[in-house]
């Protein structure tokens, strides 16, 4: 990390890490973050959430210089998706009105990717919808709201991947509030 650099927070979410073989405890990622050189790092549950201060002023630059310490770290690529502390709150906002809205019996997910779709993938994505299942694309956001359980679901994040040929993380609606009244005042 440069020295003397202006810093702005960031907020990171991790992609499939702490499933099967793909350990990373959130102590470890912290540890690796710190000796990078990055400050004020904090992690939120075990599913990958981290917010630090770096003096990067590109979302993609981050993600690429992060994904790098961790394969440093770990021996294995982890994708990585940064959103500026606003853009969590708004994230969080959006997952709220839908959710009220559509008000899904079994869950509200939340596929992010690393950018917005281009328009004619989000007719393909929002076609996905199906009894039971709504699928909502709301800038770099998919939101998928469950009327059937998670595990009867055909649509899924690897579904949003597929459609949209872009690695994309996911998250349910309860982290994305959390991760936004934690970390989304910037």
């Amino acid at each position: 990390m440069r020295k003397n650099a202006r810093v702005s927070r960031w907020v990171a979410l991790l992609r499939a890490v702490n499933v099967g073989a793909r350990t990373y405890p959130m102590a470890q990622v912290r540890a690796a973050l710190t000796t990078a050189g990055y400050a004020d790092v904090e992690t939120h549950i075990q599913t990958g959430n981290i917010c630090l201060s770096a003096p990067a002023r590109s979302g993609p630059k981050l993600e690429s210089a992060l994904e790098a310490v961790f394969a440093a770290d770990r021996g294995f690529r982890v994708a990585t998706f940064v959103l500026r502390p606003a853009d969590v709150a708004e994230l969080a906002d959006a997952t709220a009105q839908l959710s009220g809205l559509h008000r899904p019996e079994f869950g509200h997910y939340v596929s992010v990717l690393r950018s917005a779709p281009d328009p004619t993938l989000v007719d393909r994505l929002e076609d996905l919808r199906r009894p039971g299942e709504l699928v909502v694309v709301r800038g770099r956001a998919v939101h998928l709201l469950y009327d059937v359980p998670y595990h009867q679901a055909k649509t899924s994040n690897a579904t949003i991947e597929a459609v949209t040929g872009a690695e994309a993380t996911n998250r349910n609606a309860r982290v994305i509030g959390q991760l936004a009244a934690k970390w989304g005042h910037g």
